[in-house]
C-alpha cells in the first residue's frame, strides 16, 4: 500500500502534485537541487491551496492539514523509506538519468518509481534505473489540481501489478487515467503539441498575428485558451523539448519543430514562467510581442 511519496522537482509540475496527494491525506516529501528551491514550490502550494479556500472547494482545516503532510526533502537519502518517487523534473532525458542514478542503493526495494514525464520513452528511462520493473509514467496534466486527467504509461519491462497499483492510485487522488502506449509524446501531447507548432508556424509564416490567431482558434474552434497562450503557459521550452522528442522518435518532418519556437527559447522568451514568450507578461495585462 502506497503511503508515503516523494516528489522530485519543487517546480510547476511537482509542487502541483504534492499539493493534490497532501490533500488526499498522503505524507509527502518533497524534492529538489536547492532549499531556496523547496521554498518556492511550498510557498505555491500554499498560495494555491488558499485560492481553493477563497472559491469554497476546500476548508481552511483541510488547507493546513495538507501543508502538514509536506516536508522538504534536500538529501537523498531522507527518500529510503517512500512508497513511491514520482520524477517532475525538466523534461531533459540526462537530467531525469541523473536523478535516478542517485536514487540506486537508497529506495527499498518494493518502491514504485514514476515519471512524470510528458514526451520521453519510459522504456528508455526505465532502463537506467535498478527497478526497470517498478518504473512507469505518471503524466500529470498542468496545473495539476484542476486537470482531470493522467496517462499512465507502461514500459516494455513495467509489472501488471505495478501498473494496478498506479491505477488505483490515480483513482483515489480523484483523477481519471487515460492509458497511453509507450511511443513518443502519448496521447494528449502527441495531439496537442502539432497544433501549438501549426499555430506558431502560422504567425511565423505571416498568416496571422499572435492576437488573431488565439482569437480565432477561441472563437472558431471554442478553445477555452488560444494555442499561442497555451504555448506560453506550458512553456516554450518544454513545448521545442516534445516536439524535438517527436520529430526524432517517429522521423516525420510534419513534427519539426517551427524555426521562431527554437527563436524564442535561444532568446530565454520561454513564456509566463520569464515573463514574456508570444506576449510579455510584464504589465496588468498580457501584450503580444509579435
Amino acid at each position: 500500500m502506497i503511503k508515503t511519496i516523494a516528489i522530485i522537482g519543487a517546480g510547476q509540475m511537482g509542487n502541483g502534485i504534492a499539493h493534490v496527494f497532501a490533500l488526499k491525506g498522503f505524507e509527502v516529501l518533497l524534492s529538489d537541487i536547492s532549499q531556496e528551491q523547496i521554498k518556492k514550490g511550498l510557498a505555491t502550494i500554499e498560495q494555491s491551496l488558499g485560492r481553493q479556500v477563497n472559491k469554497g472547494l476546500i476548508k481552511t482545516e483541510q488547507k493546513t492539514a495538507a501543508l502538514a503532510l509536506i516536508k522538504p526533502a534536500i538529501d537523498v537519502d531522507a527518500l529510503k523509506n517512500v512508497d513511491l518517487v514520482i520524477e517532475a523534473a525538466a523534461e531533459n532525458e540526462v537530467i531525469k538519468k541523473a536523478i535516478y542514478a542517485k536514487l540506486k542503493g537508497v529506495l527499498k526495494p518494493e518502491a514504485i518509481i514514476c515519471s512524470n514525464t510528458s514526451s520521453i520513452s519510459i522504456t528508455r528511462l526505465a532502463a537506467a534505473t535498478d527497478r526497470p520493473e517498478r518504473f512507469m509514467g505518471m503524466h500529470f496534466m498542468n496545473p495539476v489540481p484542476r486537470m482531470e486527467l493522467v496517462e499512465l504509461v507502461r514500459g516494455i519491462a513495467t509489472d501488471e501489478t505495478v501498473y494496478k497499483t498506479i491505477h488505483e492510485l490515480t483513482l483515489k487522488l480523484g483523477k481519471t487515467s487515460a492509458t497511453a502506449e509507450d511511443f513518443p509524446a502519448f496521447i494528449v501531447n502527441r495531439i496537442l503539441l502539432p497544433m501549438i507548432n501549426e499555430a506558431i508556424y502560422a504567425l511565423y509564416e505571416g498568416v496571422g498575428s499572435v492576437q488573431n490567431i488565439d482569437t480565432a482558434m477561441k472563437l472558431g474552434a471554442h478553445h477555452p485558451m488560444g494555442p499561442l497562450e497555451l504555448a506560453d503557459f506550458i512553456g516554450l521550452d518544454t513545448c521545442h523539448a516534445i516536439m524535438q522528442v517527436l520529430y526524432e522518435g517517429l522521423a516525420d518532418s510534419k513534427y519539426r519543430p517551427c524555426p521562431l519556437l527554437a527563436k524564442y527559447v535561444e532568446a530565454g522568451w520561454l513564456g509566463r514562467k520569464t515573463g514574456k514568450g508570444f506576449y510579455n507578461y510584464s504589465g496588468p495585462v498580457p501584450v503580444p510581442t509579435r
